[in-house]
C-alpha cells in the first residue's frame, strides 16, 4: 500500500506518516517499506492524474508491505492508527484465505493452459505455413482436445 493511501486511512497527513516512519527506519527493513523510484513514481503519477506542479507530492512515495502496514500501528501511536491496522490486517487475512481457497482452480487453469497450447502449437505452425506458402507438413497431426 502506497504513504498517501495509508494517511488517509490513519486520517494523518502523508507528511506526518512519512515522518514517523523516518524516525524509525530500523522498524521498516526493504521487505517491509521500500521507496518508488523516479520511473515507477512517474508511471504511479501518470496512471492516477497527478499534477506535480499543482498539488501531489514533491518526493518519492513509500510502499508498504503487510509487515511494514502492521509495523505503522507501532509508529503511529493513534487509536485510530490501532483500529486501521486492524481492519487491514483482517483485510490481508481475507485476500489470502481466498487466494488459498482457489488454489485449486488456478493449478487446474495452468493446466489447461499448457494442455491447449501444445494442441494449438499444430494449429499456428500450419497457419504460418499457410501465409509463408510452404507445403504443408502433412505427418503432422492436430491433437483434438482430451478431457
Amino acid at each position: 500500500m502506497l504513504d498517501s493511501d495509508l494517511a488517509a486511512l490513519y486520517h494523518v497527513e502523508k507528511r506526518s506518516l512519512n515522518q514517523a516512519v523516518r524516525r524509525n527506519l530500523n522498524r521498516f527493513p526493504p521487505d517491509f517499506m521500500f521507496q518508488l523510484d523516479e520511473i515507477e513514481e512517474k508511471n504511479l503519477k501518470s496512471q492516477i492524474v497527478i499534477s506535480s506542479l499543482h498539488g501531489g507530492s514533491r518526493h518519492q512515495s513509500f510502499a508498504f508491505t503487510e509487515q511494514g502496514v502492521a509495523m505503522l500501528s507501532s509508529v503511529l501511536r493513534s487509536e485510530t492508527a490501532v483500529m486501521v491496522n486492524i481492519e487491514i490486517m483482517r483485510a490481508f487475512v481475507k485476500m489470502k484465505s481466498f487466494e488459498s481457497a482457489n488454489q485449486a482452480i488456478w493449478q487446474k487453469f495452468d493446466q489447461l493452459e499448457k494442455k491447449y497450447d501444445a494442441n494449438f502449437a499444430g494449429v499456428f505452425e500450419a497457419i504460418r505455413q499457410i501465409m509463408t506458402g510452404e507445403p504443408p507438413n502433412r505427418h503432422h497431426k492436430i491433437k483434438a482436445p482430451s478431457e
